[in-house]
Protein backbone atom coordinates (compact mmCIF):
# COMPACT_ATOMS: atom_id res chain seq x y z
CA UNK A 1 0.00 0.00 0.00
CA UNK A 2 1.33 3.22 -0.89
CA UNK A 3 0.85 6.53 1.12
CA UNK A 4 -0.31 9.35 -0.70
CA UNK A 5 0.24 13.35 1.35
CA UNK A 6 -3.23 14.34 0.71
CA UNK A 7 -4.67 11.52 3.36
CA UNK A 8 -5.29 8.78 0.47
CA UNK A 9 -3.76 5.27 -0.10
CA UNK A 10 -3.07 3.69 -3.15
CA UNK A 11 -4.11 0.03 -3.53
CA UNK A 12 -3.92 -0.28 -7.05
CA UNK A 13 -2.57 1.02 -10.30
CA UNK A 14 -4.69 0.89 -13.63
CA UNK A 15 -2.07 -0.89 -16.20
CA UNK A 16 -4.67 -1.56 -18.99
CA UNK A 17 -8.42 -1.54 -20.44
CA UNK A 18 -9.55 -4.97 -20.18
CA UNK A 19 -12.50 -6.67 -21.82
CA UNK A 20 -14.52 -4.32 -24.55
CA UNK A 21 -17.13 -3.18 -21.89
CA UNK A 22 -14.33 -0.42 -20.21
CA UNK A 23 -13.51 -2.89 -17.60
CA UNK A 24 -9.67 -2.07 -16.48
CA UNK A 25 -6.76 -4.24 -15.10
CA UNK A 26 -5.31 -2.73 -12.37
CA UNK A 27 -1.82 -3.87 -10.32
CA UNK A 28 -2.68 -4.48 -6.93
CA UNK A 29 -0.60 -2.68 -4.82
CA UNK A 30 -2.47 -3.50 -1.15
CA UNK A 31 -1.47 -6.70 0.85
CA UNK A 32 -4.98 -7.28 1.06
CA UNK A 33 -6.75 -7.73 -2.41
CA UNK A 34 -9.93 -9.39 -0.44
CA UNK A 35 -10.77 -5.37 0.57
CA UNK A 36 -11.74 -4.71 -3.05
CA UNK A 37 -15.03 -7.54 -2.99
CA UNK A 38 -16.61 -5.22 -0.86
CA UNK A 39 -15.28 -2.03 -1.96
CA UNK A 40 -17.79 0.33 -3.63
CA UNK A 41 -16.85 4.20 -4.13
CA UNK A 42 -12.60 4.91 -4.29
CA UNK A 43 -10.93 7.59 -5.78
CA UNK A 44 -8.59 7.76 -8.98
CA UNK A 45 -5.73 10.04 -9.47
CA UNK A 46 -3.15 10.92 -11.76
CA UNK A 47 0.03 12.77 -10.86
CA UNK A 48 -0.18 16.55 -10.90
CA UNK A 49 -4.35 15.99 -10.09
CA UNK A 50 -6.15 15.92 -7.30
CA UNK A 51 -8.15 12.74 -6.25
CA UNK A 52 -11.50 12.14 -7.93
CA UNK A 53 -14.32 9.91 -6.86
CA UNK A 54 -14.86 6.26 -8.55
CA UNK A 55 -17.64 4.56 -8.02
CA UNK A 56 -16.76 0.57 -8.36
CA UNK A 57 -19.58 -1.66 -10.21
CA UNK A 58 -17.51 -5.01 -9.80
CA UNK A 59 -14.06 -6.18 -9.20
CA UNK A 60 -12.67 -9.88 -9.76
CA UNK A 61 -9.06 -11.13 -9.62
CA UNK A 62 -7.27 -11.93 -12.90
CA UNK A 63 -4.38 -13.09 -13.24
CA UNK A 64 -2.90 -11.86 -10.54
CA UNK A 65 -4.24 -8.00 -10.86
CA UNK A 66 -7.67 -7.33 -10.55
CA UNK A 67 -10.12 -6.61 -13.01
CA UNK A 68 -12.24 -3.33 -12.43
CA UNK A 69 -15.38 -2.37 -13.59
CA UNK A 70 -16.08 1.30 -13.29
CA UNK A 71 -19.60 3.32 -13.17
CA UNK A 72 -19.10 5.43 -16.03
CA UNK A 73 -16.70 3.41 -18.05
CA UNK A 74 -18.06 1.42 -21.13
CA UNK A 75 -15.90 1.49 -23.76
CA UNK A 76 -12.23 0.61 -24.49
CA UNK A 77 -11.29 4.20 -25.55
CA UNK A 78 -13.03 5.56 -21.78
CA UNK A 79 -11.20 2.42 -20.03
CA UNK A 80 -7.71 3.98 -21.84
CA UNK A 81 -7.78 6.88 -20.28
CA UNK A 82 -7.40 5.99 -17.32
CA UNK A 83 -3.79 3.81 -17.66
CA UNK A 84 -1.64 4.89 -15.13
CA UNK A 85 -4.06 6.16 -12.57
CA UNK A 86 -4.25 5.27 -9.32
CA UNK A 87 -6.83 3.32 -7.18
CA UNK A 88 -7.30 5.33 -4.21
CA UNK A 89 -8.90 4.93 -0.68
CA UNK A 90 -9.00 7.04 2.13
CA UNK A 91 -6.52 6.60 4.74
CA UNK A 92 -9.17 6.20 7.50
CA UNK A 93 -10.32 3.33 5.81
CA UNK A 94 -7.15 0.91 5.95
CA UNK A 95 -7.32 -2.64 7.02
CA UNK A 96 -6.89 -2.96 10.67
CA UNK A 97 -3.86 -5.11 11.42
CA UNK A 98 -2.89 -7.56 14.22
CA UNK A 99 -1.06 -6.02 17.13
CA UNK A 100 2.93 -5.28 16.88
CA UNK A 101 1.80 -4.94 13.08
CA UNK A 102 2.55 -1.51 11.70
CA UNK A 103 2.31 0.13 8.16
CA UNK A 104 5.55 1.42 6.83
CA UNK A 105 4.51 4.54 6.28
CA UNK A 106 3.15 5.08 9.72
CA UNK A 107 6.61 4.73 11.38
CA UNK A 108 7.61 7.69 8.83
CA UNK A 109 7.53 11.31 10.96
CA UNK A 110 8.19 8.90 14.53
CA UNK A 111 10.56 10.06 17.20
CA UNK A 112 13.43 7.56 17.99
CA UNK A 113 14.43 7.55 21.35
CA UNK A 114 16.98 5.33 22.66
CA UNK A 115 16.85 3.47 26.12
CA UNK A 116 20.21 1.35 27.81
CA UNK A 117 21.29 1.19 31.17
CA UNK A 118 18.48 3.47 32.74
CA UNK A 119 19.11 6.31 30.34
CA UNK A 120 16.84 7.78 27.69
CA UNK A 121 18.14 9.59 25.00
CA UNK A 122 16.76 11.06 21.23
CA UNK A 123 18.09 9.42 18.38
CA UNK A 124 16.98 11.49 15.84
CA UNK A 125 13.56 10.71 13.37
CA UNK A 126 12.32 8.31 11.25
CA UNK A 127 13.04 9.75 7.50
CA UNK A 128 12.31 6.35 5.57
CA UNK A 129 11.84 2.82 6.18
CA UNK A 130 13.31 0.38 3.64
CA UNK A 131 11.72 -3.20 3.15
CA UNK A 132 13.88 -5.77 2.60
CA UNK A 133 12.36 -9.29 2.24
CA UNK A 134 13.52 -9.58 5.67
CA UNK A 135 13.94 -7.32 8.53
CA UNK A 136 12.67 -3.99 7.27
CA UNK A 137 15.54 -1.04 8.24
CA UNK A 138 14.39 2.47 9.51
CA UNK A 139 16.77 5.18 7.86
CA UNK A 140 16.74 7.77 11.18
CA UNK A 141 17.71 11.56 10.45
CA UNK A 142 19.50 12.03 13.88
CA UNK A 143 20.87 15.43 14.76
CA UNK A 144 25.00 16.15 14.18
CA UNK A 145 26.04 19.34 14.99
CA UNK A 146 24.51 22.09 12.83
CA UNK A 147 23.19 19.14 10.41
CA UNK A 148 22.05 15.69 10.49
CA UNK A 149 23.87 12.01 9.59
CA UNK A 150 21.45 8.95 8.86
CA UNK A 151 21.52 6.06 11.39
CA UNK A 152 20.47 2.66 9.94
CA UNK A 153 18.07 0.81 12.70
CA UNK A 154 16.68 -3.03 12.19
CA UNK A 155 13.25 -3.00 12.50
CA UNK A 156 13.40 -6.11 14.92
CA UNK A 157 11.31 -6.67 17.90
CA UNK A 158 14.57 -7.03 19.83
CA UNK A 159 15.65 -3.85 19.30
CA UNK A 160 12.39 -1.58 18.65
CA UNK A 161 10.89 -2.39 21.53
CA UNK A 162 7.73 -0.07 21.33
CA UNK A 163 6.09 1.35 18.66
CA UNK A 164 3.16 3.94 19.08
CA UNK A 165 2.25 5.23 16.29
CA UNK A 166 -0.05 7.12 17.49
CA UNK A 167 1.89 9.13 19.57
CA UNK A 168 4.59 9.08 16.74
CA UNK A 169 7.33 7.47 19.55
CA UNK A 170 9.45 4.52 18.15
CA UNK A 171 11.70 3.23 21.70
CA UNK A 172 14.58 1.59 21.09
CA UNK A 173 17.04 -0.69 23.14
CA UNK A 174 20.02 -0.87 21.03
CA UNK A 175 23.21 -2.96 21.72
CA UNK A 176 26.61 -1.82 22.28
CA UNK A 177 27.80 0.19 19.47
CA UNK A 178 24.82 0.09 17.26
CA UNK A 179 24.45 3.74 16.66
CA UNK A 180 28.06 3.41 15.90
CA UNK A 181 27.90 1.36 13.54
CA UNK A 182 25.10 1.64 11.65
CA UNK A 183 26.04 5.30 10.79
CA UNK A 184 25.63 5.86 7.26
CA UNK A 185 27.32 8.27 5.46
Amino acid sequence: MVKDPNGFLAIARIVRPQGRHGEVAAEILTDFPERFASLRQAYLESPGESPAPAAIERAWPHKGRMILKLEGVDSIDRAEELRGRHVLIRRDEKMALPPHHYYLWELEGCRVVAERDGKRWVVGTVARVEPTGGVDVLHIEAPQGAGTREVLIPLAQAICTRIDTAAKTIVIEPPDDLLDLNENS
